[in-house]
């Protein structure tokens, strides 16, 4: 298990365009792919899970990866969510 905390740079937060787009990555991953903030833990491949996490500009996350290949999954996710989410 890998992890990195980022702060969610998204002026808008985590909408539904970047919410499609990120599940559509950590789909591409046999790795689980998380993200928990504000005590909660939601999977990165449910659109509907990551825009119930509520996640707007400024918010705190933790990037968590599990699996084989948990190390690419990290960093192409975080640098995704670091760029901006394609916002």
């Amino acid at each position: 298990m890998v992890s990195k905390n980022i702060t969610i740079k998204n002026e808008q937060g985590m909408h539904m365009r970047p919410a499609s787009l990120l599940s559509q990555m950590a789909a591409g991953f046999e790795s689980s792919v998380n993200i928990k903030a504000n005590g909660n833990t939601c999977d990165c491949k449910s659109v509907m899970f990551l825009m119930a996490a509520g996640l707007k500009c400024g918010s705190e996350i933790e990037l968590v990866c599990d699996g084989p290949d948990e190390e690419k999954a990290l960093a192409e996710i975080s640098a995704f969510i670091e760029s901006g989410m394609g916002d």
